[in-house]
Order: structure tokens, then sequence, then C-alpha cells
């Protein structure tokens, strides 16, 4: 799995991480998932960051989704999809890993930011795929980004077609 910084992705798609970006921060708790001891997941709520040009995963020590990405750091997020049953504003997700940031400096730029609860443990997410699924009348509409690529659409009717780029 190929990932890139948040920074990385906003150069490379500065329109498309303002959409992911503004879809998370619509809602206060998103929905994480991470991968338990025997592989299998673990679906936990979590509060994100945007700030210092990052993405930012913040949790509890010993938390098990903290624990759970010490030990392997992929991880998928989705952002909340809200009472919204329509989903108007798209389903986005990112996967990725998520690096764990022990810098002294780092963590106090932080706290000075964003101020969590104390004690927490910080995480940086490096995505390496980000992906928002809406409607565009009748046709499932998904822009998927990976690093080094570019930015792909495709659409997808109510029948049986496949798929196609747009």
């Amino acid at each position: 799995m190929t990932s890139s910084t948040w920074q990385d992705f906003r150069a490379a798609e500065p329109a498309f991480s303002d959409t992911v970006q503004k879809r998370f921060q619509q809602y206060k708790h998103q929905v994480l998932a991470t991968l338990r001891k025997d592989g299998s997941p673990r679906v936990t709520g979590l509060e994100v960051e945007f700030r210092l040009d990052d993405m930012w995963l913040g949790m509890m020590p010993n938390s098990r989704k903290a624990l759970d990405l010490r030990r392997d750091p992929r991880f998928a997020l989705q952002a909340n999809p809200g009472p919204d049953a329509e989903m108007a504003h798209g389903d986005v997700r990112i996967s990725g890993r998520a690096v764990e940031i022990t810098d002294p400096a780092v963590l106090a730029r932080f706290v000075e930011a964003v101020t969590p609860p104390q004690p927490f443990l910080l995480f940086r997410a490096e995505p390496a795929e980000v992906v928002r699924t809406g409607l565009d009348g009748d046709d499932l509409v998904v822009q998927v980004w990976r690093p080094g690529l570019p930015l792909r659409t495709l659409r997808r009717g109510n029948d049986d077609s496949p798929p196609r780029e747009a």
C-alpha cells in the first residue's frame, strides 16, 4: 500500500481534498476501522482533526484502536453519514496508514492548536486511497484518488452496464 501525506493529497487534488475535508468536518465523530490481532476488523468512533497541514487521529492511550494501530498501522475511515438518509453530500472514505507521533515538538504544536483531553495519543493519517461516492441524477458517481495517480471519476447507471470513466 503506497501512502502519502495529507499535503501530498492537497497538492495533487486541491478541489477534491477540500470536498473531502469539508465532508469530514460536517460532524464531530467519524467511523474508524482497524485490524485486531487476529486480523478481523474493529470499528470504533473517532474525532478527526485537520490542523498543521495534516490529518490527525487522536485517541486515548491503551484504547483498542490505538493498540491496533501500533501493531498494524492500516486503517479505513468513513465520514459520518449523518441523519440525512439521502446522503446529499456523498459518502467519503479514506484508507491508508496511521503513523504515531512521538516528537514532543509536534505534540506540543498539536496541543496548542487543539487542546485535546489528556493523556492522548496522536497519529498522522497517511492516505493511500480517498473515495467519494455520490449521486448525479440516476447515476452513481465514484471519485477515487491514489498517490501518484490522477483523480478517476467513474459513473454507473441504474442498469447492468459496466461503470464508465467520466
